[in-house]
């Protein structure tokens, strides 16, 4: 049996040798939680995971506030919100290869996507890419912490031909080095971003561009045409014009692009109509801003009696007249300015 004495000394060591098994046991459970969260997490296949989550759940915040994500200079940040994210799906990361030195590449798979403008219709890409990425000090001795070497920022290089304005996934933008002069926009890796322009008298067809590498420049060129409005609204008002010309009851109506000149003396009123009206195309002009309706062709018809000079008989002029018009134009809200070349 236990002298007395004894009993309180077995029982310390007893609750010392617990606690230091316990305490084990809690180091052993951390130091392994912490390889675990090293090897995931706080990995650099984590790290940019983390990033790509940001920009799928659309928080601009996070994403920009990421180590290493950095601007681009003499870039406009215009398209840094949101909405002109896209949408980004399925970012896998393909594969996490130590380069030695702490650094990292980190290459990703992702379908980044968005909607035709006025449109529910998708438009996506499959993008793949690589990021370098390079460990920092410890967080707490233990956690690993990571920064992009080179900025997960591209550059989208955006040429607007014939008008400075347009859309940018649904995001209205105007450029202002102005229309046929390329501008570069910030965005970040990775995305797609839809292109296009539709106003009241004008139109572009949408152009995609997915951007996929870190610092890269991509380019678009949203191609600005006369919309069909523009051209039936000019066409409206050529006929308008032609048939005020014909109410002149005069040989060169004033203003007008016909006119016919006769040998012989006029006896009667001139009267005009029109046999044909010119059918008007639009193109831009030379000058930004400017619209231009090329050389088209068309005819009135002039009837007047006509005694000749010669002989004094009488007789009828009753003839076509060809002529061609050439229009300049400016669009100026919803009203077109008209002079002609």
């Amino acid at each position: 049996m236990m002298p007395p004495e004894e009993s309180p000394r077995h029982d310390l060591r007893h609750i010392l040798i617990i606690w230091v098994v316990l305490l084990g046991v809690l180091v052993g459970a951390f130091a392994m939680t912490a390889i675990i969260l090293n090897a995931t997490v706080f990995s650099a296949g984590g790290f940019v995971s983390s990033y790509l989550g940001a920009l799928q759940r659309h928080d601009l915040a996070e994403a920009l506030g990421t180590n290493g994500v950095r601007g681009t200079a003499n870039a406009s940040s215009e398209l840094l919100t949101p909405r002109a994210l896209g949408d980004i799906a399925d970012a896998t990361i393909v594969s996490d290869l130590d380069q030695g030195g702490g650094l990292y590449e980190v290459t990703y798979s992702a379908t980044v996507s968005t909607a035709l403008p006025g449109t529910t219709t998708p438009v996506s890409r499959t993008v793949s890419g690589t990021f370098q990425v390079q460990q920092g000090e410890p967080r707490f001795g233990v956690f690993s912490t990571w920064s992009f070497l080179r900025s997960p920022m591209a550059v989208l290089f955006v040429t607007p031909r014939n008008d400075a304005s347009f859309t940018v996934n649904g995001i209205d933008v105007t450029s202002p080095a102005g229309p046929n002069v390329g501008n570069p926009y910030q965005v970040l890796t990775p995305g797609l971003f839809t292109l296009a322009h539709e106003s009241g008298y004008l139109t572009a067809d949408p152009v995609s561009a997915a951007v996929s590498a870190p610092g890269s420049v991509v380019s678009a060129t949203v191609d600005i045409q006369a919309s069909a409005s523009f051209i039936a609204a000019v066409q409206d008002q050529v006929d308008s014009f032609l048939d005020d010309c014909t109410t002149q009851q005069v040989l060169f109506p004033t203003g007008c692009p016909f006119g016919q000149e006769l040998s012989n003396r006029v006896e009667s009123t001139p009267e005009w109509s029109m046999s044909r009206y010119p059918e008007i195309t639009i193109q831009p002009g030379n000058d930004p801003g400017t619209w231009v309706v090329p050389e088209a062709q068309g005819a009135a018809h002039l009837k007047v009696e006509v005694r000749s000079l010669f002989d004094g008989t009488l007789s009828t002029f009753d003839e076509d007249v060809q002529f061609a018009l050439s229009w300049v134009m400016t669009i100026n809200g919803d009203r077109i300015d008209v002079r002609q070349q």
